[in-house]
């Protein structure tokens, strides 16, 4: 672990920021290289001042850093600097990667990343559209990459693992503080065939000022950033906005245009986002970056469909009245004009057969 010491000591050296971090390795190779290097060539890195070469050559690392790495240690807790060789070879490409990050799993080799983000605040349609865009990007050899948070990413994350895919989550505090606590068992089932990340220390707590940062990894580890459900002003469209200046791919979902929750993924889609329907979409897109075995599951995404069961004429004038969003048992009722026991045995058929889903307080709605 001494090696790493360097590592910490100079992020926490003040005013090297992950910018002049990166340019500082750039130029010398290694931390220890840039903190020995003469002051006349260490200013010859853009953002270096005089100011700063002096509080490089005089920085004393805290205690801290030790027992830091101690700790990382006995969790079994891996790190991942610049210079390794699997660390994430998009992430590099940012110009302000994370000198290193705090990694509770394995890095998939791969680098074939889509990040899904979203409200925390989801409706049932949104998490249902996030649980099978997941599932189905997870089938075809993608890895989903997420922030863990509750609502879309929580269901991104879990659509991946609902059949056996890889998936990451990227934190915006330290791994020592799983955020939102009742996503614990989901940070140990992600670690187990993917993993968790973070840039900041073990016991960082999940500041405001993180996930802003945070929002650039998940951006920055992935090919493209699919957003679902976000308002004007929800977070979600900073990581979309970071994907552009990324020059990655930004897609969106489209939500009711009723929807307060959707303005912001419609607001993408009027500047250019690719709309988002079904996981096919992502791929027929990004396929220039995948590889012929990538570009084959496409096809056959495409391709192959189950055979759905037949529908009684009652079963299908009720699925033409249902909506992706959720519908009270009454007003389809008022709707159909149909006697409220017909109603109820037709949609238990469409249930039986796949086609809806009910959540409590008879709400029903179309199932994704």
């Amino acid at each position: 672990m001494e090696k790493l010491v360097p590592w910490f000591r100079l992020k926490s050296t003040p005013g090297v920021g992950n910018h002049i971090y990166k340019r500082l390795i750039d130029v010398f190779g290694s931390p220890e290289n840039a903190i020995h290097a003469p002051p006349k060539e260490l200013l010859q890195v853009e953002g270096v001042s005089d100011r700063l070469v002096s509080t490089i050559k005089r920085h004393t690392p805290p205690e801290s850093i030790k027992k830091e790495l101690v700790k990382i240690h006995q969790k079994g807790i891996r790190i991942l600097t610049l210079n390794d060789s699997d660390y994430p070879a998009l992430l590099l490409e940012i110009p302000d990667p994370p000198p290193y990050l705090y990694v509770y799993g394995c890095m998939p080799g791969r680098q074939k990343n889509i990040s899904i983000v979203g409200s925390r605040n989801a409706t049932q349609y949104g998490l249902a559209t996030t649980q099978r865009l997941g599932r189905d990007l997870a089938s075809h050899g993608m890895t989903i990459v997420s922030g863990m948070a509750r609502g879309i990413d929580t269901a991104a994350h879990e659509g991946a693992l609902m059949v056996q895919g890889k998936t990451i989550a990227v934190l915006g505090s330290g791994l020592e503080r799983i955020y939102p606590k009742e996503n614990e068992t989901l940070f140990h089932r992600i670690a187990e065939s993917g993993a968790v990340i973070s840039e900041f220390p073990l016991n960082a707590e999940p500041e405001a000022h993180h996930f802003p940062m945070r929002n650039r990894v998940i951006s920055g580890l992935s090919l493209g950033t699919v957003i679902v459900e976000a308002t004007l002003r929800s977070g979600s469209l900073i990581t979309a906005r970071l994907a552009a200046e990324q020059n990655r791919e930004v897609f969106a979902v489209p939500g009711s245009i009723n929807s307060f929750k959707s303005t912001g993924t419609h607001t993408l889609i009027k500047q250019g986002a690719k709309l988002v329907e079904q996981a096919g979409d992502i791929m027929e897109e990004i396929s220039h970056q995948l590889d012929h075995t990538a570009s084959q599951d496409r096809h056959d995404m495409h391709g192959k469909t189950e055979p759905k069961p037949p529908l009684s004429p009652a079963e299908t004038s009720v699925l033409h009245a249902l909506e992706s969003y959720p519908i009270h048992i009454d007003d389809l009722t008022r709707k159909l004009g149909m006697q409220p026991s017909e109603l109820s045995s037709t949609l238990l058929g469409l249930e039986l057969k796949g086609f809806i889903q009910q959540d409590p307080g008879k709400l029903f709605y179309i199932k994704t």
